[in-house]
């Protein structure tokens, strides 16, 4: 385990509107925590929970309280915020990550206050956007993993299980090579001409063009701009597709099916993300 990066963690969904974005992704078929509170922050979060990774909706409940990187972010639209990557030992992710020139911040221990009375902890490592090429990434590693999945949180009515990968919007690839091979190791990575694939321990991170992520995902329609790397698309595994597009059907969602039965979510119906469905 190159880093001693295991896999995404979580993959952040920035919202405008926490409660919208909660009813949201239940309408999608999803089952979501109550609502966590950053511990000093002004942002919380309701969460998608999976057995091993999940999705977090991250939104402002206090306009007061610090919230100037998600507020940044949102200005711009909502969508997928950023990714934390699952690290199994946090001073040495932060080692390697020294080692390799990419100057990480110094080790920062969060929590989160869950209604009703749930804390859970977590130890991050963060890299600054210079150092990723401009790909918003960072290392996390919860302390508490036994509290963090409740059976209640997984049974999601659409089937969903687990996060399959996250494609990423570039002009160029190839030029993410040499940051990439500092942040997951170069034997974790795989490129070919038009595409940039990272294997994390259990999900692949996808970086491909504009042009190719319409190849990529035929089913989703979105029009995304490469001036900057930008988080499009999440793959979510589901064990039967036909069980997911019933439900779809069933809650009166439009969505796409391509001929591999893979089922697309555009951006508009939620809150940013190209969302797509894939049996696994």
């Amino acid at each position: 385990m190159a880093n001693y990066i295991g896999g995404i963690d979580h993959a952040l969904v920035g919202v405008r509107d926490l409660e919208q974005a909660r009813a949201t992704f239940e309408r999608l078929g999803f089952r979501t925590t109550p609502l966590g509170r950053h511990v000093g922050r002004g942002t919380g979060e309701h969460c998608l929970m999976f057995a091993d990774d999940h999705v977090e909706l991250c939104g402002v409940v206090d306009p007061a309280g610090d919230s100037e990187d998600l507020a940044r972010f949102l200005a711009t639209g909502e969508g997928l915020w950023a990714l934390a990557l699952r690290t199994a030992d946090p001073e040495g992710t932060y080692a390697a990550w020294q080692a390799s020139g990419l100057e990480p911040a110094a080790l920062a221990e969060d929590a989160r206050l869950f209604e009703p009375d749930l804390e859970l902890r977590c130890k991050d490592v963060m890299l600054n956007l210079t150092a990723t090429s401009g790909v918003p990434l960072f290392a996390c590693a919860p302390l508490d993993p036994g509290r963090l999945r409740r059976p209640e949180w997984l049974g999601h009515p659409n089937g969903a299980r687990a996060i399959g990968s996250v494609t990423v919007v570039v002009e160029e690839p190839a030029a993410l090579v040499a940051s990439m091979s500092k942040v997951f190791g170069a034997t974790c990575l795989t490129e070919t001409d038009d595409t940039l694939a990272v294997h994390t321990g259990r999900n692949i991170i996808l970086f491909a063009t504009p042009d190719d992520l319409d190849m990529l995902h035929p089913e989703l329609e979105a029009s995304i701009s490469a001036e900057q790397p930008t988080l499009a698309a999440l793959t979510v595994l589901v064990p039967d597709v036909a069980r997911t597009a019933a439900l779809l059907d069933r809650h009166d969602v439009a969505y796409r099916q391509d001929a591999s039965g893979a089922i697309g979510i555009s951006p508009e119906h939620s809150h940013g993300v190209m969302l797509e469905f894939v049996a696994g």
